[in-house]
């Protein structure tokens, strides 16, 4: 009686030491999983990141080209003339920003622009959201 005693107890004791091995082989694979997950979101946050800054890029060109095309076809003097140049300097001037600074300069300079002025960013955001309230909610 005092072996099936040790008998089973030496059972349950390897019973817990390959619990324990399982628990730590467990989560050893959890951890690599969730570094494998983390990981692949920073490559997929870095490659959408990569693609909107192309497509900015892409935008800035087609301004610039746009306003390579309005100096073409807008007449050189006169009222008309004048319109046109002040567009195709500010569509050039824009179009040459975007390619530039790209999202994240963008971002930067919005940021820097909202510090310097905070009461006017804080009443604009008011505005567009009084506004935004308004198209969005039906009338009875």
């Amino acid at each position: 009686m005092a072996t099936a005693q040790k008998d089973f107890q030496h059972q349950a004791s390897n019973a817990a030491e390959h619990a324990k091995n399982a628990a730590n082989e467990a989560a050893n694979k959890a951890k690599d999983i969730g570094s494998t997950v983390v990981d692949k979101a920073g490559e997929a946050a870095s490659y959408v990141g990569k693609k909107a800054d192309d497509a900015t890029s892409s935008v800035g060109q087609g301004m610039k080209s746009l306003a390579g095309t309005i100096r073409e076809k807008m007449p050189e003097k006169g009222m008309l003339g004048a319109a046109g140049t002040a567009v195709a300097d500010t569509l050039e001037s824009g179009g040459r920003y975007l390619q530039q600074q790209g999202l994240g300069g963008m971002g930067d300079d919005l940021t820097n622009m909202i510090r310097r002025n905070p009461l006017p960013a804080v009443l604009l955001g008011i505005g567009v959201g009084f506004l935004i309230a308004r198209a969005t909610t039906s009338r009875s």
